[in-house]
Protein backbone atom coordinates (compact mmCIF):
# COMPACT_ATOMS: atom_id res chain seq x y z
CA UNK A 1 0.00 0.00 0.00
CA UNK A 2 1.55 3.53 -1.01
CA UNK A 3 1.29 5.74 1.65
CA UNK A 4 2.61 8.57 -0.52
CA UNK A 5 2.63 9.79 -4.93
CA UNK A 6 4.84 11.91 -6.59
CA UNK A 7 3.36 14.17 -9.67
CA UNK A 8 5.36 16.54 -11.20
CA UNK A 9 7.98 16.13 -8.55
CA UNK A 10 5.72 16.85 -5.77
CA UNK A 11 5.03 14.44 -3.43
CA UNK A 12 1.45 13.85 -1.95
CA UNK A 13 0.87 11.70 1.24
CA UNK A 14 -2.47 10.06 2.90
CA UNK A 15 -3.99 12.69 4.37
CA UNK A 16 -2.96 16.16 2.54
CA UNK A 17 -5.46 18.41 1.75
CA UNK A 18 -4.86 18.68 -1.88
CA UNK A 19 -6.49 21.29 -4.93
CA UNK A 20 -6.64 19.05 -8.29
CA UNK A 21 -7.07 21.12 -11.28
CA UNK A 22 -8.66 19.27 -13.75
CA UNK A 23 -10.14 20.08 -17.30
CA UNK A 24 -13.46 20.16 -18.28
CA UNK A 25 -14.87 20.21 -21.89
CA UNK A 26 -18.58 21.54 -22.02
CA UNK A 27 -20.57 21.13 -25.12
CA UNK A 28 -23.38 23.58 -26.02
CA UNK A 29 -25.91 23.75 -28.89
CA UNK A 30 -26.17 27.21 -30.38
CA UNK A 31 -29.42 27.98 -32.24
CA UNK A 32 -27.87 30.03 -35.71
CA UNK A 33 -30.17 32.80 -37.44
CA UNK A 34 -31.73 29.94 -39.74
CA UNK A 35 -34.19 27.93 -37.88
CA UNK A 36 -32.70 24.50 -38.93
CA UNK A 37 -29.33 25.81 -38.46
CA UNK A 38 -27.67 24.78 -35.44
CA UNK A 39 -24.03 24.84 -33.98
CA UNK A 40 -22.59 23.22 -31.48
CA UNK A 41 -19.72 25.43 -29.05
CA UNK A 42 -17.04 23.38 -27.33
CA UNK A 43 -15.80 25.55 -24.04
CA UNK A 44 -12.90 23.94 -21.83
CA UNK A 45 -12.42 24.89 -18.37
CA UNK A 46 -10.34 24.25 -15.16
CA UNK A 47 -12.04 23.07 -12.29
CA UNK A 48 -10.80 22.51 -9.32
CA UNK A 49 -11.54 20.11 -6.47
CA UNK A 50 -10.46 20.45 -3.06
CA UNK A 51 -10.15 18.01 -0.38
CA UNK A 52 -8.67 15.31 2.03
CA UNK A 53 -6.90 12.64 0.01
CA UNK A 54 -8.18 9.22 1.95
CA UNK A 55 -6.71 6.79 -0.31
CA UNK A 56 -4.10 5.39 -3.06
CA UNK A 57 -5.03 2.23 -5.19
CA UNK A 58 -3.02 0.45 -7.68
CA UNK A 59 0.57 0.54 -9.46
CA UNK A 60 2.72 2.00 -11.54
CA UNK A 61 0.59 3.70 -14.68
CA UNK A 62 -2.88 2.44 -12.71
CA UNK A 63 -2.48 5.10 -9.95
CA UNK A 64 -6.26 5.99 -8.63
CA UNK A 65 -6.09 9.50 -6.01
CA UNK A 66 -9.59 9.25 -3.91
CA UNK A 67 -10.07 12.59 -2.56
CA UNK A 68 -12.86 13.34 0.07
CA UNK A 69 -14.40 16.81 0.59
CA UNK A 70 -17.59 17.95 2.52
CA UNK A 71 -19.66 19.60 -0.13
CA UNK A 72 -22.98 21.64 0.88
CA UNK A 73 -25.30 20.66 3.09
CA UNK A 74 -22.71 18.75 5.41
CA UNK A 75 -22.62 16.23 2.31
CA UNK A 76 -19.45 13.90 1.90
CA UNK A 77 -18.85 14.32 -2.16
CA UNK A 78 -15.84 11.98 -2.93
CA UNK A 79 -13.40 11.99 -6.56
CA UNK A 80 -11.48 9.36 -7.91
CA UNK A 81 -9.12 10.87 -10.44
CA UNK A 82 -6.54 8.81 -12.23
CA UNK A 83 -2.93 10.20 -11.64
CA UNK A 84 -1.68 9.63 -14.91
CA UNK A 85 -5.21 11.49 -16.63
CA UNK A 86 -4.27 14.39 -19.57
CA UNK A 87 -6.94 15.92 -18.22
CA UNK A 88 -5.52 16.77 -15.01
CA UNK A 89 -3.96 19.68 -15.15
CA UNK A 90 -2.13 20.27 -11.59
CA UNK A 91 -2.40 19.18 -7.91
CA UNK A 92 -1.24 21.53 -5.33
CA UNK A 93 -0.76 20.52 -1.78
CA UNK A 94 -2.65 22.70 0.86
CA UNK A 95 -2.14 21.42 4.26
CA UNK A 96 -0.56 18.11 5.59
CA UNK A 97 -1.38 15.62 8.20
CA UNK A 98 -0.03 13.53 10.17
CA UNK A 99 -2.21 9.96 9.75
CA UNK A 100 -1.57 6.61 10.63
CA UNK A 101 -3.39 4.86 7.83
CA UNK A 102 -3.02 4.37 4.45
CA UNK A 103 -6.68 4.32 3.85
CA UNK A 104 -8.83 6.70 5.63
CA UNK A 105 -11.77 5.74 5.03
CA UNK A 106 -13.16 5.87 8.83
CA UNK A 107 -13.77 9.56 7.73
CA UNK A 108 -16.73 8.68 5.53
CA UNK A 109 -18.69 7.82 8.82
CA UNK A 110 -17.81 11.40 10.42
CA UNK A 111 -20.18 14.30 10.46
CA UNK A 112 -19.45 17.52 9.81
CA UNK A 113 -16.36 19.75 11.17
CA UNK A 114 -14.96 16.33 12.38
CA UNK A 115 -14.29 14.90 9.06
CA UNK A 116 -12.04 17.54 8.13
CA UNK A 117 -10.31 17.81 11.47
CA UNK A 118 -6.70 15.54 11.04
CA UNK A 119 -3.48 16.29 12.97
CA UNK A 120 -1.16 19.03 11.14
CA UNK A 121 2.22 17.82 10.52
CA UNK A 122 4.79 20.33 12.07
CA UNK A 123 7.66 20.90 10.32
CA UNK A 124 10.93 21.66 12.60
CA UNK A 125 11.66 24.78 10.13
CA UNK A 126 8.10 26.07 11.02
CA UNK A 127 8.43 26.59 14.61
CA UNK A 128 9.45 29.62 15.63
CA UNK A 129 11.51 30.01 19.09
CA UNK A 130 10.87 33.53 20.82
CA UNK A 131 14.37 35.35 21.10
CA UNK A 132 14.24 35.78 24.66
CA UNK A 133 14.86 32.38 25.31
CA UNK A 134 17.20 31.67 22.70
CA UNK A 135 19.50 34.75 24.31
CA UNK A 136 18.81 34.24 28.09
CA UNK A 137 21.91 32.63 30.27
CA UNK A 138 21.05 30.48 32.95
CA UNK A 139 21.90 31.94 36.58
CA UNK A 140 25.24 31.53 37.88
CA UNK A 141 25.66 28.92 40.18
CA UNK A 142 27.70 29.52 43.56
CA UNK A 143 29.53 26.88 45.48
CA UNK A 144 29.98 26.78 48.88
Amino acid sequence: MANFVTFNGKTIRIGDTIQVHYKLIEKEEVAGKAKKEKKEEVRERIQIFEGILIAIKGNNENRMLTVRRIGTASVGVERIFPLLSPWIKNITVKKSAKVRRAKLYYLRKLKGRAADRLKEKVNKKDIEVPESIVHEQPPPTTQS
